[in-house]
């Protein structure tokens, strides 16, 4: 069963009739599915391009993952930390500090205020507010997510160690004990 084309070729002589007959066999043959592609060597490699390319979003989604969960277990850790170690805030002194760009307060007693500000005590956050926390307490908190620290005077940032100049002229002039802003 030969197309219209096939048959004009044949009748003007272009093809031999075996040639004819080849063609419908492989055909038949692609149409069954039982015949090789004609360039068998492709697909594999498509193939194995597929698979590494799956292989490697496999891994990127599984790092990416565990890093979530790392991350949420640093997190359940502070909260934890913060729980075991805070420190109950009694008192009628305003303590204020800067969270980002806002200015917040806690309420503390005198020396809840001394200890903060030496570095003995840390403000830390937790939940929808904020925690004093001691001085070990909020070193385990700098070590799993500093973020979470809100204040700690006894830290040493490189940002403050670079204003030595501007410390060395300040340190002439003596601040008031009673001083709050």
């Amino acid at each position: 069963m030969r197309n219209p084309l096939q048959e004009q070729l044949l009748k003007a002589g272009l093809v031999k009739k075996s040639a004819v007959a080849q063609a419908v066999r492989e055909q038949a043959k692609r149409r069954q599915g039982k015949g090789k592609p004609a360039d068998g060597a492709e697909p594999q490699v498509d193939a194995q391009r597929l698979q590494a390319e799956r292989a490697e979003r496999d891994r990127a989604l599984a790092a990416e993952r565990n890093a979530q969960a790392r991350a949420n277990e640093l997190r359940a850790q502070v909260r934890q930390i913060v729980e075991a170690h805070r420190i109950e805030r009694r008192g009628e002194i305003e303590y204020r500090f800067v969270d980002g760009n806002v200015i917040r307060s806690v309420l503390v007693d005198a020396a809840q205020r001394t200890q903060l500000a030496s570095g003995a005590l840390a403000i830390a956050r937790h939940g929808e507010g904020f925690e004093l926390v001691p001085r070990a307490a909020a070193d385990k908190i700098a070590e799993r997510d500093p973020a979470m620290l809100v204040l700690d005077h006894g830290r040493t940032d490189s940002a403050a160690s670079g204003d030595s100049e501007d410390d060395a002229y300040y340190s002439r002039f003596k601040v008031p004990d009673d001083l709050i802003w």
